[in-house]
């Protein structure tokens, strides 16, 4: 047995309510799934090095281990 007759075969024994919602999850998937299928083709980005240089400060301050002032009451 093919997907297609065992699909068919299952919907022919859904009730009527549930077809509808079979119906509307089929048309959601098959309009995401093309997005996303073409969007992942012509999405590819090439990483770039170095892009963070700078942004963390070395050496670390002296307090850096100590607890943040926000904290405190929680710490208690």
């Amino acid at each position: 047995m093919n997907i297609d007759t065992e699909i068919w075969q299952t919907v022919m024994e859904l009730p009527e309510s549930l077809k509808k919602e079979l119906l509307h999850y089929a048309k959601y998937l098959r309009e995401n799934y093309s997005k996303d299928v073409s969007s992942e083709q012509h999405s590819v980005k090439k990483r770039r090095s170095g892009i963070l240089k700078g942004t963390f400060v070395l050496p670390l301050p002296d307090d850096f281990d100590e607890p943040l002032e926000d904290f405190k009451e929680y710490m208690e």
